[in-house]
């Protein structure tokens, strides 16, 4: 699993890259890219700030839009028996399996926020 870098309220994620031989930080969320290098921690979160800074001044110059927007959509494709196992738990909760899946994610994914 990559490591998740909170800087100004923005996530990046973060890779050691050993032909380099520095740490990679690359900002998730966002409409287009914005990533930055370095071979420590805290030069990297400086770097990191840096990084931000130029793609949010860049994107309030051409009036872009800084934030990826998603849909709320999207296909997922499971097994046969977890769908059916999900469905059996959604129906015993009474409750929609788009609701029932929605509250499985969000419970997995809270460790994140």
């Amino acid at each position: 699993m990559k490591n998740i870098m909170n800087i100004n309220g923005y996530k990046a994620v973060i890779n050691y890259d050993p032909v380099i031989d520095q740490f990679r930080g690359e900002f998730i969320g966002l409409n287009g890219g914005a990533d930055f290098y370095a071979t420590n921690i805290e030069e990297l979160k400086k770097e990191g700030k840096i990084s931000l800074k130029v793609f949010l001044e860049m994107c309030e110059e051409q009036g872009i839009n800084p934030h990826k927007e998603y849909s709320g959509k999207f296909n997922l494709r499971v097994p046969p028996e977890l769908h059916a196992a999900i469905a059996a738990r959604a129906a015993a909760e009474d409750k929609s399996l788009n609701k029932c899946v929605i509250e499985l994610l969000d419970k997995a994914i809270q460790y994140h926020r």
